[in-house]
């Protein structure tokens, strides 16, 4: 039981992957719209993957901790 709940907690990582991959996206779309407020859209870009980046990083810290039991 403990490989499913740590499998189910590693879903969180999937949806942080492809969260930061469509704001990548959506980014290099308003770049090329607006070039002139690239340091801006990268900053928000950056800020927005590390949030994502640290919710897959607790879901890992859950799945090693479940898979450790």
């Amino acid at each position: 039981m403990t490989a499913i709940g740590a499998g189910i907690a590693m879903l969180a990582a999937l949806g942080a992957g492809l969260g930061m991959g469509i704001a990548t996206g959506k980014a290099a779309e308003a770049v090329a719209r607006q070039p002139e407020a690239s340091g801006k859209i990268n900053a928000i870009l950056l800020l927005g993957c590390a949030l994502a980046e640290s919710t897959a990083i607790y879901a890992f810290v859950v799945a090693l901790i479940l898979a450790a039991k």
